[in-house]
């Protein structure tokens, strides 16, 4: 169980950026919690831990922690369907187009239905006018927003792990993900815990 206390927060964006070698201040951060994109059906594709778009870089987040996954040899194994949710966001990232597709979500499905279905066997676009349509434009167009203002690299987002590991466990050097690169970010929480608790800076 996590719960917010008034002990020392651990410094969870500081752990990961370093790992990470992105220097970007907080502030200049742009945050998704736990967006969700469906979870049945054609063209849902799940949820990510987060979205973060940075100073530098877009990263697409998945994490895992030491109770609920153990890894083996530092490698930790990612399932079928989070993989896909990595590859279906990032080809989202490549093809979308503020200026040219923002409120003609129909457009957009028209012109790439057919690059879409040859990277994505039995799967299909958001419809237009659904929910999962209206979110997938609402985050692209942010993002994209967002790295026009910093100048950050948006076409080609980072896929990243954050894992959680206490004095029991050990690091994770290594994330099995197919064909898909992912950097992995530590971090130790031992010394934040108390009895199945742990601080979080919120």
């Amino acid at each position: 169980m996590l719960r917010k206390t008034s002990q020392t927060p651990i410094p969870l964006r500081e752990t990961k950026s370093e790992e990470l070698k992105d220097k970007t201040a907080p502030p200049d951060c742009l945050i998704f919690s736990r967006p969700s994109f469906g979870r049945s059906g054609v063209a849902e594709f799940g949820e990510f831990d987060a979205i973060v778009a940075s100073s530098q870089n877009i990263y697409l987040i998945e994490s895992k922690w030491d109770r609920l996954l153990r890894n083996k040899r530092g490698e930790i194994a990612l399932m079928l369907n989070q993989v896909l949710r990595h590859k279906i966001f990032s080809w989202y990232l490549k093809n979308w187009n503020t200026q040219k597709y923002s409120n003609k979500w129909e457009k957009f499905r028209n012109d790439k239905q057919d690059d879409f279905a040859g990277n994505f066997t039995n799967r299909r676009i958001a419809p237009p006018g659904s929910r999962l349509a209206k979110d997938l434009e609402f985050v692209l167009n942010k993002l994209q927003e967002h790295c026009k203002r910093y100048s950050c690299e948006y076409r080609e987002p980072r896929n990243a792990l954050l894992y959680f590991y206490g004095e029991k466990s050990t690091e994770i050097r290594k994330v099995a993900a197919g064909d898909l690169s992912f950097e992995v970010a530590n971090i130790n929480y031992s010394q934040y815990i108390s009895g199945n608790f742990i601080t979080l800076d919120c």
